[in-house]
């Protein structure tokens, strides 16, 4: 009995301390991806209508991520990234 209580307790303690250290993984997930349309930007040179569509879409991330959104903050710029990847060939 009292090591089923025990266990209780450790997957207890165990789930509430995950769910702390995940709350901020979204916003970085979020950032991450504004940094990685940043940085393809640059090779987007030779495309002008690509290096616009990822400056809108930054601008876009930038403005739901202020409002809190952060789950459309992904969902746009995971899309960005994808839309940027085909189009480049660039499959990573």
């Amino acid at each position: 009995m009292k090591r089923s209580v025990l266990l209780g307790l450790f997957v207890t303690a165990s789930m509430m301390a995950s769910t702390s250290f995940a709350a901020d993984k979204p916003a970085d997930l979020c950032d991450a991806n504004i940094q990685t349309i940043n940085n393809a930007k640059g090779q987007l040179s030779s495309s002008p209508e690509l290096s616009q569509r990822a400056e809108t879409s930054v601008q876009k991330a930038q403005a739901l991520k202020a409002q809190g959104k952060i789950d459309d903050c992904v969902a746009e710029t995971s899309q960005t990234i994808l839309e940027l990847r085909k189009s480049t060939g660039t499959n990573n």
